[in-house]
């Protein structure tokens, strides 16, 4: 697990906030590879107009992956 674009391809199938990220992600052929902070997302999502919901849920990823790679 390389990064968080890594982890989220690993989750497309899952139910819930990571997989309706994870999903956006790899629908989105300019879906950032890094660098691997969550402001790197956050402004690629805005620069598409994501709403205030899909940021939360990008946030919501994001601390996920957190605690999975601190196992």
């Amino acid at each position: 697990m390389d990064g968080f674009s890594d982890w989220l391809r690993g989750r497309v199938r899952d139910h819930g906030v990571v997989g309706e990220v994870a999903r956006k992600a790899a629908a989105d052929p300019d879906w950032p590879k890094g660098p691997d902070r969550l402001q790197t997302f956050t402004d690629h999502l805005e620069r598409g107009g994501a709403t205030l919901t899909e940021l939360q849920d990008l946030t919501g990823a994001r601390i996920r992956y957190a605690a999975d790679r601190a196992l």
